[in-house]
């Protein structure tokens, strides 16, 4: 009978359509400043507007009426390095005494990078889901180099291991541009989003932002094709409408076993999260930081009876993020069956009697 109630009737395979899942967006025509938009969003839905990728932002814009609108972005004190395409900064290959300026682009030069001005232009490297890296031999800026990947291909180039970063230098080396300097999609900025949210993605103007201030925050332009740029959030006359955001995950801090957290989804919001893409495991790094627990359980499940790992929303596992040693069909069943949780610390997912009792994500739509 349990195997029944989890297991679905048909596996959809679908590993060839990756999962589009876009947050939902909500425009507020009142005039406030940025201070009071936070606080109405965080009553009303879960924040200002954080923005993941341009189809988010295409999303936004759908909402907007003219004029000049508070998104969740503001300036602070911390400068940070991030990857283009939103990846966590956690591997860096930097050459002996880099960054050595204050600069905030990098280039890969003989393997390893170096600080640049992001207005000095270069050769840049973009990724692409299908043919994997792309070397684009024509000069640009930082900035230019990431709009012509993000409309190209997918985005600049990100470098999340060692392993990674020997690959793009063979690559580099193949394309016969050994010695030249080429943009990958390292930079930084003091830029954090109201929601404390990971997202790298920025869509200023042409000549925003120009101070990356503590005072300052990011607006939409609706008359400048939906751009940004930096307003003083404390100056009495800048008040705006403004974007809030619910999120269509959420971390519940409870600690059940993976059946119990199973039916409080079903019951209270949609399922447990399946992960099936990598837009959706950066969505569920930025909740799961939210969590009281090592792991948190994902909607990830091991048929004995089959010797596979599906997810209960019907798909087989296409995207994989396992753990060195997890995830293997060949699960020990006994004495309890094993599902998968996503670790709160390097977010790879690992295999945990179901018996455990974590807290665990539900989806929203």
């Amino acid at each position: 009978m349990a195997q029944t109630l989890y297991f679905p009737l048909l596996l959809i395979a679908l590993c060839s359509i990756s999962e589009c899942v876009q947050r939902q967006y909500h425009f507020i025509n009142e005039k406030k400043n940025w201070a009071d938009a936070q606080r109405y969003c965080r009553e009303k839905y879960t924040d200002l507007a954080t923005v993941h990728n341009m189809n988010d932002m295409i999303e936004l814009n759908k909402s907007v009426n003219d004029g000049v609108v508070w998104i969740g972005l503001q300036g602070t004190n911390d400068s940070k390095w991030h990857w283009s395409s939103g990846d966590p900064a956690l591997f860096l290959n930097w050459a002996s005494g880099q960054p050595n300026s204050s600069d905030n682009c990098a280039v890969m030069r003989n393997g390893q990078w170096f600080v640049g001005a992001c207005t000095a232009t270069s050769t840049f490297i973009c990724y692409n889901m299908s043919t994997g890296l792309v070397f684009v031999n024509q000069n640009m800026t930082w900035r230019a180099a990431q709009s012509y990947c993000r409309q190209n291909h997918i985005d600049l180039v990100s470098v999340r291991n060692q392993n990674e970063s020997q690959q793009l230098e063979k690559f580099i080396n193949d394309s016969q541009t050994f010695g030249s300097e080429v943009w990958i999609g390292l930079f930084r900025d003091t830029w954090q989003w109201s929601d404390k949210s990971n997202s790298s993605f920025r869509y200023w103007k042409p000549d925003q932002p120009t101070t990356q201030s503590f005072v300052h925050r990011a607006a939409v332009e609706h008359f400048s094709q939906g751009q940004w740029s930096e307003y003083m959030h404390n100056n009495s006359n800048n008040q705006y409408p403004f974007v809030c955001h619910e999120d269509k995950l959420i971390v519940i801090q409870q600690n059940l076993s993976w059946s119990e957290a199973l039916r409080y989804c079903r019951q209270n919001h949609v399922d447990l999260v399946s992960v099936q893409s990598v837009e959706m495991q950066h969505r569920v790094m930025n909740v799961v930081k939210l969590a009281s627990t090592e792991a948190v359980w994902l909607g990830l499940r091991h048929s004995c009876a089959l010797g596979i790992w599906f997810w209960v929303s019907g798909q087989t596992v296409c995207y994989q993020n396992w753990a060195p040693g997890n995830g293997t069909s060949e699960e020990d069943c006994e004495p309890t069956v094993r599902s998968g949780a996503v670790q709160t610390g390097d977010q790879t997912w690992i295999s945990r009697p179901e018996t455990d009792r974590l807290n665990f994500i539900c989806r929203n739509y």
